[in-house]
């Protein structure tokens, strides 16, 4: 079902154009790990605070507000290059099991994040039990991981 439209995906014209092209799909890369360590970043930052792990002396919604437009920002980036990447190899991507695994934990990822998280790390500290900050950060850092490594593990597939 979903096969044709992966197979119209790749036959694209974006998606022709970085095929081939000699250079397209590494300079897209490039920005798409530019992306990838910026949201790093902003993620690692607000999640080791609720860990309790760094930048006691800022509230946590301090924090959070302080990485929101990185996080924001760079997931817009990689959004974009990683749309521009998919369609040079829609098909690939098709078969990949890597693949599927970075899609549906970014799309949980990103639903966390914008929810539950966002929630946590704006609320009133006092409104707050210390254990949930704890929870949140470490579903939030394996959603993300689950990202990385799937995008990683591409990168090592046939």
């Amino acid at each position: 079902m979903l096969f044709p439209f992966f197979q119209w995906c790749e036959a694209t014209t974006i998606g022709n154009a970085i095929r081939s092209s000699l250079w397209a799909f590494a300079a897209i890369e490039s920005v798409h790990l530019l992306g990838l360590a910026a949201i790093g970043g902003a993620v690692l930052v607000v999640d080791l605070r609720l860990l309790g792990l760094g930048l006691r002396r800022q509230s946590i919604p301090e924090v959070a507000r302080s990485a929101y437009p990185w996080f924001v920002g760079s997931l817009i980036v990689m959004l974009v290059t990683g749309v521009a990447l998919f369609l040079s190899e829609a098909v690939k991507c098709y078969y990949s099991t890597p693949f599927w695994v970075k899609i549906s934990s970014l799309a949980l990822a990103m639903t966390f994040s914008f929810t539950v998280r966002r929630k946590i790390t704006l609320a009133d500290e006092s409104r707050v039990q210390p254990i949930w900050y704890k929870v949140v950060a470490l579903v939030s850092l394996s959603l993300w991981f689950g990202v990385g490594a799937g995008g990683r593990w591409i990168g090592f597939s046939g």
